[in-house]
């Protein structure tokens, strides 16, 4: 008993010292902890809302070029009627061009199919025929073309296979 009484009288401001101490450390380690934690969420929500204005102004840049492109339309067809084919057609071909200059510059390209070997990876067979003429499995008409974004599929081109 004797033990016990000197062990709590000589131990217990210093416990006492020790268990603020350890308190106080603890309280200020969740606190850091819980600040941490608020200010992960806000760069979290920060970068979320950052990759969201950057696809919405993607978009809105391709829209404002493509705007060009239906005034085109626009001019075309409200040409005059007597005002000829051949100069209908050329405006045509100038949309056409501006089009295909749009996708160049945005890092479309057309997938080469005339002539290729058949590959499901880009193409996508909608007509098998027999054509003496061909090997088997090379693609003989394109009858939709396909188009890649730098490395990704942004559509297959539909196309006639021969076989044997």
């Amino acid at each position: 008993m004797a033990e016990h009484v000197s062990d709590s009288a000589s131990s217990d401001p210093q416990s006492q010292s020790l268990e603020s101490d350890l308190q106080r450390e603890r309280d200020d380690l969740y606190d850091r902890l819980l600040r941490k934690t608020a200010e992960f969420d806000n760069y979290r929500r920060r970068v979320e809302r950052e990759r969201r204005d950057q696809v919405d102004q993607g978009i809105a840049d391709l829209m404002e070029e493509l705007l060009s492109v239906v005034d085109d339309f626009e001019l075309a067809l409200g040409a005059e009627a007597g005002s000829g084919a051949v100069a209908y057609r050329k405006g045509i071909e100038l949309i056409h061009a501006k089009l295909q200059d749009l996708l160049r510059k945005r890092g479309v390209r057309p997938i080469a199919a005339l002539g290729s070997d058949f590959d499901p990876n880009v193409h996508q067979a909608v007509v098998h025929e027999a054509s003496p003429g061909h090997r088997e499995g090379e693609v003989i008409a394109e009858l939709r073309r396909g188009y890649m974004l730098g490395e990704r599929l942004l559509r297959p081109a539909m196309v006639k296979v021969a076989k044997a």
